[in-house]
């Protein structure tokens, strides 16, 4: 029963517990229904009351559908969420630099004003390391801490991080994940956020402007209806959305930036090649071969780059090769022997584009031209390099059939953010 507490659930959710559930559940009808719309009470969907008609005398919600079906004829089930004792749990104990620990100290000051506020830091910056001491006095005055991020594979990241770093145990929430324990600190995809309401007194979103979450309205409610009526929301992200900086211009959320990674170099200024064939693209392979560092290549498209990784293989017998995708079932064990050096050459869809970081790599993109590698995304790829103070270099190469707006402005953005950073 503890593992229901702070959550909001549907009643095949709950499964056995459903027949003891305590006196102080509180219960609301899946969906409310006007003279045209049925609104998701869990997602805050407004759908066509045709659109979403079952064959029986209810409605469905679309939206959240990949959690499991909330209807109008069934109730969503919710337990307040549990006091914990307070604890002294961060084990970390490196040294954040001067510009860090300036966000750092804006983000205990946004909790102490229960407020929101945004941290946009380029790449590289070490922002998962500024948010510990708010984290921190979060579960040391008993409270409650959700981390979320858009993407899976962001997720295990700081779980892993975050496991070694603090001596609590966390929950970490995704679609393949453990069941939910309770623990003061939870990790989780945005999209779990759905299934809890007023559980965070600190909220944080990590890589705010990823898909899905970006500008999506039934995530941002998840936000909003996870934490608790007064609590303190922290949004990060390399790249704001037009929804935020509207949020900023009127004085509804706070920014604060940095625009600095942390060891004090510059951001790795992408070069672009043009290449009407693959020979062009398999000669520069070879080349960055020779040096030996570990080869991070991004494809727009599964197919393509699932073809293209096996073309390597045959090219570079010499060479270890993997490629994952979205659609990949042992897209962790391949991510983790490429960062242990068991692979030396990784083929990747954006699945990699953010959140993960590799010692000492270098990136190639294939097809930058094409419409799905936005400014966003390019920005985040080229950000995979130069993360590690042994390295703070290397190579970051758009091989491209033709410039794009996305990629020139890419650019333009990792050139002004090294000029803010003191860069020329």
């Amino acid at each position: 029963m503890d593992n229901l507490f702070g959550r909001l659930l549907t009643r095949q959710e709950l499964g056995d517990d459903f027949e003891h559930l305590p006196a102080n559940t509180v219960t609301f009808p899946g969906m409310t229904l006007t003279n045209k719309c049925a609104i998701c009470n869990r997602c805050g969907t407004s759908s066509l009351l045709q659109t979403v008609k079952l064959e029986i005398a209810a409605y469905f919600c679309p939206e959240c559908l990949q959690l499991g079906r909330v209807r109008s004829d069934e109730l969503l089930y919710h337990l307040p969420q549990q006091i914990f004792s307070p604890q002294d749990t961060l084990l970390w104990n490196g040294q954040l630099t001067p510009y860090q620990a300036e966000v750092s100290r804006a983000l205990i000051t946004a909790i102490d004003q229960k407020s929101q506020i945004l941290v946009h830091a380029v790449t590289g910056a070490g922002k998962t390391e500024m948010i510990y001491a708010a984290v921190s006095r979060i579960i040391s005055s008993g409270g409650t801490v959700g981390i979320a991020t858009p993407r899976t594979d962001v997720a295990r990241e700081l779980h892993t991080r975050l496991s070694r770093d603090f001596s609590i145990p966390i929950s970490l929430l995704h679609a393949e994940s453990e069941p939910y324990f309770p623990t003061p600190l939870v990790i989780s995809t945005t999209h779990q956020l759905l299934r809890f309401r007023h559980a965070f007194v600190l909220l944080i979103i990590d890589e705010v402007d990823a898909f899905p979450f970006a500008d999506n309205d039934a995530l941002y409610f998840a936000a909003e209806q996870s934490r608790k009526m007064t609590s303190t929301l922290i949004y990060l992200t390399a790249t704001s959305t037009d929804k935020l900086d509207k949020l900023v211009k009127r004085g509804q959320l706070e920014k604060v930036s940095l625009s600095r990674r942390f060891h004090g170099n510059p951001l790795v200024v992408p070069k672009v090649i043009f290449s009407s064939s693959e020979k062009l693209i398999y000669h520069h392979i070879k080349k960055q071969r020779e040096i030996g560092f570990p080869l991070l290549i991004f494809a727009p498209v599964i197919a393509f780059g699932r073809l293209f990784s096996e073309r390597l293989r045959s090219l570079f017998p010499d060479e270890s090769i993997g490629f994952v995708a979205s659609t990949s079932k042992d897209r962790a064990d391949e991510i983790e022997r490429f960062r242990q050096g068991q692979l030396t050459i990784l083929m990747s869809t954006t699945i990699l584009e953010r959140g993960v970081t590799f010692p000492k790599v270098d990136v190639f993109v294939i097809q930058s031209h094409h419409r799905l590698f936005t400014k966003s995304s390019l920005i985040q790829i080229a950000g995979r390099v130069g993360r590690s103070p042994e390295r703070p270099t290397g190579l970051v190469y758009f091989f491209h059939a033709g410039l794009t707006r996305e990629m020139t402005r890419a650019i333009s953005e990792i050139r002004q953010m090294n000029r803010l950073g003191g860069f020329t």
